[in-house]
């Protein structure tokens, strides 16, 4: 019988080691959402996704749906995030977008926009200040899931597209709303 493939782009939030070589992955996707998939031998000096799927990496994958869930049969490296990061904030920037995304991502729903503002974000790290460029793209992934509502006060940052933000523009007193409203958010949802 045969499986049908699926070849996607891939952030992998989080791994997790079973038995002696296999590994399984958390993996954000652009057309999937959130999978949990399970690769074999990926752990041992021969394999060729081996360095194609560390934590914070971009990578285009191959993943086919089988019986027992989704396996990686195939993967490319693009970038990867935690690596390109050269300073101490910018790479925090990365950890933490990670640990957002694991937290509040649910199901294999597909969320093109927000995959691909992460993307444009931790690709052009260096034009902006992480710390506001958190607190901006946080924001839009919690109002694109609909944990924030729209608002005047920061309407701008929600309404036009990422790439034209300059999140070094984003004011104290507003960055700190954004920021109450992102904690709020978060604690009323209970993840």
């Amino acid at each position: 019988m045969a499986y049908k493939t699926y070849i996607t782009e891939a952030l992998v939030c989080e791994s997790i080691d079973s038995q002696t070589s296999d590994r399984s992955f958390l993996l954000f996707t652009r057309e999937a959402g959130m999978v949990y998939a399970h690769a074999q031998s990926v752990r041992e000096e021969r394999s060729k996704h081996r360095y194609s799927l560390q934590e914070c990496a971009h990578a285009r994958v191959t993943l086919v749906r089988g019986k027992a869930g989704w396996r990686v049969t195939g993967a490319e490296p693009l970038h990867n995030f935690y690596s390109l990061a050269h300073t101490r904030e910018a790479r925090a920037f990365v950890r933490n977008i990670v640990l957002l995304i694991r937290r509040i991502m649910q199901g294999e729903t597909a969320h093109e926009k927000v995959f691909d503002e992460v993307v444009y974000a931790c690709m052009h790290l260096e034009q902006h200040i992480p710390s506001k460029l958190e607190c901006i793209l946080s924001l839009r992934i919690l109002h694109a899931l609909g944990y924030i509502a729209s608002e005047a006060s920061i309407g701008a940052y929600l309404d036009s597209p990422f790439a034209s933000l300059d999140s070094n523009s984003l004011l104290v007193d507003t960055e700190k709303h954004c920021n109450t409203l992102i904690t709020q958010a978060l604690l009323e949802s209970h993840l």
